[in-house]
């Protein structure tokens, strides 16, 4: 996993997917707000620059701006030194590896890319570039955020700094649902996560417009495409069949893959069992674009709690 590092802290500069309650702070929205609530990484409050690391990764693209490095760990890099009246503005802010940061040290980025002019240019303009999706996002968070303390029940927001402090002093893996859990300053000191199987979604959509298969230089291999409902079901309902007669007797459970005569295939924890009679099925789940699977049983943890 690429690791940021800034100062004497580490925190990771992939991307993660959060809750929109997770109201995060991006260029404009660095303000007293979080200012007057600091909280401690490793030592030292987080500054605006550690909330920088999610949206600069999504900027940057995951990779050093200045040899393209990837897979390895990134630093948070000003183009313009502060040393030389540079801020901490988003706009002057890149990710670098660590070689390329300390090569260019205080150098100005027109005397460090006199030879790649184009890479310069590249960079200057990328740098310049608004965060218009995450602005978007902040949009959308704030508006959820203001509609449910309108309910009138308790709503706790947090920056993403906040919730990687949480997560990593507890001394938990990075996962979407321990981020979920981590989110506040109302987390308490000692979760109790022992024996909690999560529920896994993935988004899976609802197919594509393609009207037949083609092969491999763009022509038509196959018919067109069908009607996506035959008997009453669809490619990727969830569907219990028992079988009461023939070879393949038995209680099958899983999502299906629909065909014109009638004659379905289930996907099972299994194995894929072909040829199943729609007479058979009952719907359980019809397709809604996810797919669900229990996730593995969380072990104790040494820094948590086992009662």
């Amino acid at each position: 996993m690429e690791r940021a590092i800034y100062g004497s802290s580490a925190m990771t500069a992939t991307p993660q997917q959060r809750t929109m309650e997770r109201a995060g702070r991006y260029e404009g929205e660095l303000d007293a707000r979080k200012r007057a609530c600091p909280v401690r990484w490793r030592g030292k409050n987080l500054s605006s620059l550690d909330d920088m690391l999610i949206p600069l990764s999504f900027k940057w693209g995951r990779k050093c701006c200045y040899c393209g490095a990837t897979h390895l760990p990134l630093q948070i890099e000003h183009i313009q030194c502060r040393a030389k009246g540079g801020s901490d503005r988003i706009s002057n802010l890149c990710l670098a590896c660590g070689p390329c940061n300390l090569k260019k040290g205080t150098v100005d980025i027109q005397v460090f890319l006199a030879k790649k002019p184009d890479l310069r240019k590249r960079i200057l303009a990328r740098a310049r570039a608004p965060l218009a999706d995450a602005a978007a996002v902040n949009s959308t968070r704030w508006a959820l955020y203001e509609r449910l303390q309108a309910v009138g029940l308790p709503v706790e927001c947090g920056s993403g700094g906040r919730t990687k402090f949480n997560r990593a002093s507890r001394g938990l893996e990075k996962t979407h649902w321990h981020d979920a859990a981590c989110v506040g300053a109302s987390t308490p000191e000692i979760l109790q996560i022992q024996g909690i199987v999560p529920l896994l979604i993935t988004a899976q959509g609802y197919g594509c417009r393609q009207m037949c298969n083609v092969n491999e230089i763009g022509f038509p291999c196959s018919k067109p495409k069908g009607a996506k409902k035959v008997k009453g079901f669809q490619t990727g309902d969830i569907v219990r069949a028992i079988v009461t007669s023939g070879t393949k007797q038995g209680t099958y459970m899983g999502r299906v893959l629909v065909r014109a005569t009638g004659s379905f295939d289930i996907r099972t924890k299994d194995g894929r069992v072909q040829g199943i009679s729609h007479r058979f099925c009952t719907p359980i789940h019809r397709r809604d674009g996810y797919s669900y699977k229990q996730g593995a049983d969380h072990a104790a943890h040494p820094t948590q709690s086992t009662r």
